[in-house]
C-alpha cells in the first residue's frame, strides 16, 4: 500500500470515527458552547471550511502549481477559524451536517487526484491533506468524545 493510500484509508477511518462521536447528539446540545466560544455546531462549520478552503490548493498540486497563491496567508488561523464559523451562522444543523459530508467527499476526491510522488510523508500535499482531514478529525472527536464524557452526554 502506498502512503497515498495509507492516508487516505486513515482519512475514511478519522471520518467514521468523527461521525460516531457526534452521533446522537440533540439539537440543543450540537449548539451548546463548550469549546471556548464554540459547540459542536462550531467545530463542524469550521472543519468543512478548511477542506473547502485547501481544496484549491490540492487542485494547484495536482497541476503541478505551488498549492498557496500570492497574497493568501494562513498565519492567522484564528481569523480563518472565525470566518468559516460566521459564514455558516445563519445555517441550520442539518445544512451545516450535510456540508461536512459534502466537504469530506470533495476533499478526498482531490486528494485522489494527486500524484502518487506528492503524496508522501514530510511533502506539502501530504501534509494538507493529513491536516485538514485524518488529523483534523482526530483532534475534534477526542475533544467531543470528552466533552460528552464530561456531561455523560
Amino acid at each position: 500500500m502506498t502512503p497515498k493510500d495509507e492516508l487516505l484509508n486513515q482519512a475514511a477511518r478519522a471520518y467514521n470515527a468523527f461521525q460516531q462521536a457526534i452521533h446522537g447528539l440533540s439539537e440543543d446540545l450540537l449548539a451548546e458552547v463548550w469549546f471556548g466560544t464554540w459547540g459542536v455546531r462550531e467545530i463542524l462549520a469550521h472543519v468543512s471550511g478548511w477542506q473547502r478552503e485547501m481544496g484549491p490548493a490540492l487542485e494547484r498540486i495536482t497541476r503541478g502549481e505551488k498549492p498557496i497563491p500570492d497574497g493568501v496567508s494562513y498565519d492567522d488561523l484564528d481569523a480563518w477559524n472565525a470566518r468559516f464559523v460566521a459564514a455558516k451562522r445563519d445555517w441550520s444543523m442539518e445544512d451545516i451536517e450535510l456540508e461536512l459530508d459534502r466537504s469530506h467527499e470533495y476533499v478526498m476526491h482531490l486528494a485522489l487526484q494527486v500524484p502518487e510522488e506528492r503524496v508522501r510523508p514530510g511533502k506539502t500535499a501530504y501534509m494538507i491533506i493529513d491536516l485538514n482531514t485524518a488529523n483534523h478529525y482526530r483532534e475534534h472527536a477526542e475533544q467531543v468524545l470528552a466533552w460528552r464524557a464530561s456531561r455523560n452526554a
